[in-house]
């Protein structure tokens, strides 16, 4: 009998199931593309992982398994670890006839099998799960059976840190540590050292959530073995210091930021998680308004002058800028970029990274980017007198200029810049417009923040009611009337009068919007957004 895998009716059965919620799905021509297509469904909500793993199982007949059960298996004798990161599968079950498969999708079976024959002369069965918690899994199995290649050279006055750091037990909880942050979809993880524990939080949609307490006496190993992998000095603990690091996660590469600074209990250590796969920068992605995508997408088309994004540390605006920057971004302009730090490795544009130990600060870092002929220049922040002059005059002799400064709303960047020391006619000639906004969680389309019925988590926001973050804003447009204010001086309230009664969308208002569509909840926007 044909195996279910290579059966044609159970693949059709398939994709009728994924057309049932996403009637545009087309699979792709070879099985990475439809992986891939797969993983975008995911990516943009049409269906959780488990989700898409019960249709596999639903469509090919197998019986689903219970992750929470399953334990972590042995390495299988004899085979290469790049052969299961290829195939992204892993044996947990064999015996002389056979090899039981974990896989994450039906797509690469049919090699898989003929590799399985070809190589070991077995018979293959196969079990699904989710692709997270696949990857999770290969990455215990290979560190397991790796452990003993993952140790690194030793120095004289570092030899115990060294030993202890690649001891087989502090990797594995190290990588286990990664790989639930990811699976998590988190930003940043929090490693802090309190009286008697470790505490290792995640921050999940802007919130922070502790994953694992571990006893105290592993924490300088633990550290010691993030300042390895991020190429620290593992034997200084009384300064601050800063790495960044790729990190190869089963099949996943992931860019980490590594942040450390001595406290009065040990070290606290922040990394913080830039999955390149995972980012999209597309303007229809962040949330906006119809009435908002339309005047922002129209503000963007100037062709010199500078456009603000606006808000506190964390609302996205490194997000927006990038991409605004996705979107112009063609082989007809030249685009350069000034930031602390480069946080987003793009192709087709100068990247340039403020260095304030050798004076490249972004003032004069600006100056020299003025002399390489370009269209469009994104500087990370203005945060003083100088920068900001250096941006207007390059607003003003033809280039377009997008940054970002700290402010609670639209008017509030006009009033920062007048109190940075810029000469009114400068901001009114050259500021075009302003977005402000802010960043709140978006309410779980599985559980709609209600527990399932038997008691369990959700497994797509893990019991908290929420799943991924939307923004809301508010886009104020300079017009004649606004920029004769601004030459008079006029407070922020006079400048939020003349914006309102030419159309300005508040933030308060926008929240509001979003909150009346069930997209949010008030009592989240209250949490993430105090002022309003």
């Amino acid at each position: 009998m044909e195996p279910s895998w290579q059966n044609k009716d159970s693949r059709q059965k398939l994709l009728a199931l994924i057309r049932e919620k996403a009637p545009d799905y087309v699979p792709g021509k070879t099985p990475a593309q439809t992986r891939e297509n797969d993983r975008l469904l995911v990516q943009n909500g049409v269906f959780s992982e488990a989700e898409l793993t019960q249709l596999y199982c639903k469509a090919f007949s197998i019986e689903p398994l219970d992750e929470d059960e399953l334990q972590t298996p042995e390495p299988y004798p004899g085979a290469q670890n790049e052969f299961f990161n290829a195939n992204l599968c892993l044996p947990f079950e064999w015996d002389s006839d056979k090899i039981t498969f974990l896989a994450a999708d039906p797509y690469g079976l049919d090699q898989l099998s003929f590799l399985v024959r070809k190589t070991w002369n077995l018979g293959m069965e196969f079990r699904f799960v989710r692709r997270t918690f696949l990857e999770r899994l290969l990455s215990k199995v290979q560190n397991t059976e790796n452990e003993e290649d993952r140790g690194l050279q030793d120095t004289e006055d570092e030899n115990t840190l060294r030993t202890m750091a690649g001891e087989a037990r502090i990797v594995r909880l190290v990588n286990d540590i990664f790989t639930q942050a990811i699976e998590l979809g988190a930003s940043d993880i929090h490693i802090e050292p309190g009286e008697d524990r470790v505490s290792v939080r995640c921050r999940i949609d802007g919130v922070l959530s502790e994953i694992i307490s571990c006893p105290l006496n592993q924490f300088p190993a633990i550290a010691s073995r993030i300042k390895l992998i991020g190429g620290l000095n593992i034997a200084e603990s009384r300064l601050p210091q800063d790495g960044r690091t790729n990190v190869h996660l089963g099949r996943l590469e992931l860019d980490m930021r590594i942040s450390t600074i001595p406290i009065l209990t040990g070290e606290s250590i922040v990394l913080r998680l830039l999955n390149q796969e995972t980012i999209t920068f597309d303007l229809k992605t962040l949330g906006m308004s119809p009435g908002h995508l339309k005047q922002f997408e129209r503000l963007i088309q100037i062709p010199h002058g500078i456009i603000l994004v606006v808000g506190p540390t964390g609302s996205g605006k490194t997000t927006t800028l990038y991409s605004v920057i996705s979107q112009l971004n063609d082989n007809r302009k030249k685009i350069i970029t000034i930031e602390d730090p480069v946080e987003y490795k793009t192709e087709g544009l100068c990247q340039m990274q403020v260095n304030p130990k050798i004076g490249v600060t972004f003032a004069t870092g600006l100056r020299s980017i003025v002399r390489q002929d370009p269209d469009i220049i994104l500087v990370g922040e203005i945060r003083d007198r100088e920068t900001a002059d250096i941006a207007i005059n390059a607003a003003l002799t033809g280039h377009l200029v997008l940054s970002t400064l700290h402010t609670n709303d639209a008017v509030g960047a006009v009033t920062r810049l007048l109190d940075m020391g810029v000469e009114n006619f400068l901001v009114s000639s050259a500021l075009y417009g302003v977005l402000s906004q802010r960043l709140v969680r978006k309410i779980c389309n599985i559980c709609r923040g209600v527990p399932p019925a038997d008691g369990s988590r959700c497994r797509r926001c893990n019991g908290s009611g929420f799943k991924g973050r939307t923004g809301i804003f508010e886009l104020l447009f300079m017009n004649d009337e606004l920029r004769s204010a601004v030459n008079k001086n006029a407070s922020s309230s006079e400048l939020e009068v003349i914006a309102v009664r030419h159309g300005m969308v508040t933030l308060q208002q926008d929240a509001a919007a979003k909150v009346a569509a069930g997209i949010t909840t008030a009592e989240e926007v209250r949490r993430s957004t105090a002022e309003l």
